[in-house]
């Protein structure tokens, strides 16, 4: 008998599930491949692979035997390159990897560092097409274009007068959201109300800064504005702020107190930073109030003062200001200014917002991943003299001892004694070493290990900005630091710095062993390779690096200096000073990639 013939719709349900699904397979994988070689999705996901196989876990026993390997001089080819497509990494603000979090309180913009076994060893590219960038004060108003290729907020914000595209420039022209017609004006009418000239405000704290225009027309009136914004849509806003050279940090308002300590700034500005300062009972404005000095001036421009619909959240906010005793100094359009009240005379009055002050346990100045509080810091909580008006004008106050020195034992005399070490040094720097501060090349300069800022002090005169960094579990001097006029933050130098690859000219540290090292103990917590490929990535190519430690921190870190296409010179410490010190003086070198498999 014959086989029998079905039509396709008679046949084995079981064979013809079968057969669909082999079909669908192979035409689905030959699509798939036309997708991935014929259009940008292979292109993009070949990046996105790239990426996650920077930022996924190596293996940790590979990872600890090639730092062993570098420190002991035995790793004879520099470190190798991270994917092309790392050129902006920066590992505690990784989109990809705080995406996942709360949005609660903006908790994933804030600060989330990998473990260090999870870091990949390498050596952050520069883009194509880079060049060392436009100098100060030039920079102030241009930069190269192809130095950060990022064309969104050109686009979105170019009428408002951030930037444009101009030749192979980005071009600033000073504006802002509130300010379009440029920042110069917008001070000009600040200064009918605050003392913007004259030497009474010198800190600044700029909030959801932009590109940070505020805080580059303020240093033309002598105030040091440290701006501030996330990384978030716009991609690049403080990178753009440091390439002008001006100073500038990531930093997101969200769970945490911002790094820094009690009473560190002069003025506080918000220019449509669209900060709710009154939600969660207030707590934002409580944070922004132990922040400003005693006597110190908060404005606020943009919603919601008087702004359409939103009368109640303007109502809260002057609400909340009456509630600390804030005077109000004028109310001009969309901008508020207040000024905060000198002293403790006014504690927090009865307020809607449950508002009371913080006990004694609570040190104001503690500011290193500290959960925000929903207290109001008293400025007897801080020992010494510090209201605006009490402390010294500009430039006196940058070498008059301050009260709060005493959070140091015999700290008067420390903080003179430093002050005179950091004179003799620089300039030992600058005509023996011939080192290029005080010079054009040199605008951005962080101090890793500030303590009072004397560094930086020495540098006043030079057309510089320094980042001072306090190391976290060292004793809390930022303080200081900001009474003398200068800026800076709280870190752990065992994190990633948060900042963009390629953000200043010059690094310095002394003692940079007791940065890894736990307080008191020869233990380290981290280690100096990976410190060391850090400042790389924070350095700019042709960028200097002057580390002071004894021969043999310095003999190592000489050879890290290798693994990481430095080149380094070791040189005696100058005649006057005591102790065993040594200084190395590195070059960043200017490596490009040169395969494109990278």
């Amino acid at each position: 008998m014959g086989h029998l013939n079905l039509p396709a719709s008679k046949r084995n349900p079981r064979q013809w599930k079968l057969l669909d699904i082999v079909s669908a397979v192979f035409f689905g994988l030959v699509l798939l491949f036309f997708l991935l070689v014929f259009t940008p999705l292979g292109d993009s996901m070949a990046a996105s692979g790239r990426q996650a196989l920077l930022l996924s876990t190596s293996d940790p026993r590979q990872r600890h035997r090639l730092v062993s390997l570098v420190e002991l001089g035995h790793h004879h080819k520099p470190i190798e390159a991270c994917p092309a497509d790392s050129v902006d990494h920066m590992p505690c603000e990784d989109p990809r990897r705080n995406s996942q979090l709360s949005r609660e309180m903006n908790l994933y913009r804030e600060r989330h560092c990998p473990l260090p076994d999870e870091m990949p060893l390498c050596l952050i590219p520069p883009p194509p097409g880079y060049k060392l960038p436009v100098q100060w004060p030039e920079s102030l108003h241009k930069i190269w274009h192809s130095n950060m290729p990022h064309n969104k907020i050109a686009d979105r914000k170019g009428h408002q007068g951030w930037m444009k595209e101009q030749g192979p420039y980005f071009i600033f022209p000073g504006g802002g959201t509130m300010f379009p017609d440029g920042a110069a004006p917008y001070i000009e009418k600040l200064g009918q109300y605050i003392p913007i000239n004259g030497g009474t405000l010198r800190t600044a704290l700029d909030m959801g800064c932009g590109v940070a225009s505020f805080g580059g027309s303020l240093l033309s009136e002598g105030i040091l504005t440290l701006s501030f914004a996330p990384r978030d849509s716009h991609k690049a806003q403080i990178q753009f702020a440091l390439e002008r050279g001006i100073p500038a940090f990531v930093l997101m308002l969200g769970t945490r107190r911002l790094p820094f300590p009690a009473f560190a700034f002069d003025l506080i500005h918000c220019s449509r930073c669209l900060i709710p300062f009154t939600a969660y009972n207030a707590t934002y404005f409580v944070e922004v109030d132990r922040l400003l000095r005693p006597g110190g001036y908060l404005v606020i421009s943009g919603p919601p003062v008087q702004w359409p619909k939103q009368d109640k959240e303007w109502a809260d906010l002057q609400s909340v200001a009456r509630a600390l005793c804030y005077e109000l100094i004028a109310v001009d359009g969309n901008t508020v200014i207040w000024k905060k009240p000198d002293g403790d005379s006014c504690l927090p009055n009865q307020n809607e917002f449950g508002l009371d002050s913080c006990d004694e346990s609570n040190d104001p100045s503690n500011a290193w991943y500290f959960k925000l509080r929903r207290c109001v810091t008293p400025t007897s909580s801080v020992n010494g003299e510090f209201p605006l008006g009490m402390i010294p004008k500009w430039p006196d106050r940058l070498t008059r001892a301050p009260s709060r020195a005493f959070v140091m034992k015999n700290g008067i005399d420390l903080f003179q004694a430093d002050t005179r070490r950091w004179t003799r040094r620089v300039a030992y720097y600058k005509n023996t070493l011939n080192l290029k501060l005080g010079t054009p090349a040199v605008r951005n300069v962080m101090d890793m290990n500030a303590f009072f800022g004397g560094f930086a002090a020495a540098l006043a005169s030079d057309p510089v900005w320094v980042m001072n960094v306090v190391p976290a579990r060292k004793p809390l001097t930022l303080g200081v630091i900001y009474d003398r006029g200068l800026i800076g933050v709280y870190h752990d130098w065992c994190e990633p710095f948060s900042t963009y690859p390629r953000s200043y000219d010059f690094i310095h540290v002394a003692g940079i062993e007791s940065l890894i090292k736990l307080p008191g103990s020869s233990k380290s917590r981290c280690n100096l390779v990976d410190l060391m490929v850090e400042i790389d990535r924070m350095l700019r190519p042709e960028g200097t690096v002057v580390i002071r430690d004894s021969p043999e921190v310095i003999d190592k870190a000489a050879r890290i200096a290798h693994a990481v296409r430095w080149t380094p010179t070791i040189h005696d410490k100058e005649p006057e000073s005591h102790g065993r010190e040594k200084i190395l003086v590195a070059t960043k070198t200017f490596w490009k990639l040169t395969s494109p498999s990278h």
